[in-house]
């Protein structure tokens, strides 16, 4: 168990991916036994007035997870913040702050489709620095921090790189659902899509992973929440990648429109057609 770390010393990076791990490891054993159990049921979140959000469901895989990862936090880490999707907010102004969704693409959860995450992500002075993008059912951590990233399996770790396709006509990209863009966006998406080579859809995080691995050139979503991209943020960028709004800017905690690309080069092109409806 790595030792407490007062918040007014810089991060301890080594130890913090190690409770990372931990944390990630504690989500995993309280989702995994849930996954296509049958008769799991859901409750709906959604907005029955909003065709976009109607069906917005968490089970009791997302709320085990998020329990077991603030036990964890608040056991050995008891001065850091926490902002959770399902459990709300702890000690928002503390220097460092957890990020958390324990099962994002929980549609993906329900439907049986391995490609739900578990996001952990790091926030040091209001700076997201550390994050984990986990897929327990394929038994893949991608971990990133300023000691770089890496994907961790049981055969072992591996550095993570983007690769740079040269330009947009050359990306595949993805997005979780096209029908979750509204007004100008609808356009600004279908002449990116237009411009690209393939597009994948349905993925969620998951995407957000393969752009840091390499397979993927971008990925691009709206309407997130900080605990949807904070934890991607570190993963992309050690590898090498950008992740800005869609003016450019860097993510805020607002969260809101995001892309992610394998090059500052090819976001500038994809950002030609998407700043246009930039909110």
């Amino acid at each position: 168990m790595s030792e407490y770390t007062p918040d007014h010393a810089a991060p301890d990076y080594p130890a913090l991916e190690s409770f990372a791990l931990e944390l990630s490891a504690a989500a995993a054993q309280a989702a995994l036994p849930l996954f296509r159990l049958k008769g799991l049921g859901e409750i709906n979140k959604g907005n029955a007035s909003r065709a976009d959000v109607h069906f917005d469901p968490v089970t009791e895989a997302d709320k085990g997870a998020e329990r077991a990862i603030r036990a964890l936090i608040n056991q050995h880490y008891p001065d850091h913040g926490i902002i959770g999707e399902e459990y709300g907010t702890e000690r928002p102004e503390a220097d460092y702050v957890w990020v958390l969704d324990p099962v994002d693409g929980t549609r993906a959860f329900i439907s049986g489709l391995p490609v739900w995450t578990t996001l952990i992500g790091l926030r040091f002075k209001g700076r997201p620095v550390l994050g984990v993008i986990a897929q327990p059912v394929l038994q893949e951590i991608y971990l990133g921090s300023p000691l770089g990233s890496r994907l961790i399996t049981p055969s072992g770790s591996t550095p993570l790189s983007v690769r740079d396709c040269g330009s947009l006509n050359d990306a595949v990209i993805a997005t979780t659902d096209p029908h979750l863009y509204s007004g100008a966006e609808v356009e600004a998406y279908a002449a990116l899509r237009t411009a690209s080579k393939l597009v994948r859809y349905g993925c969620d995080a998951y995407a957000f992973a393969m752009v840091a691995a390499g397979t993927m050139d971008i990925a691009l979503e709206t309407g997130l929440k900080p605990w949807d991209i904070e934890a991607i943020i570190p993963v992309i960028e050690n590898a090498g990648g950008v992740v800005v709004n869609w003016h450019g800017r860097p993510v805020g905690p607002e969260a809101g429109q995001v892309l992610a690309a394998g090059s500052q080069a090819l976001a500038d092109e994809a950002l030609t057609h998407l700043g246009v409806a930039a909110d």
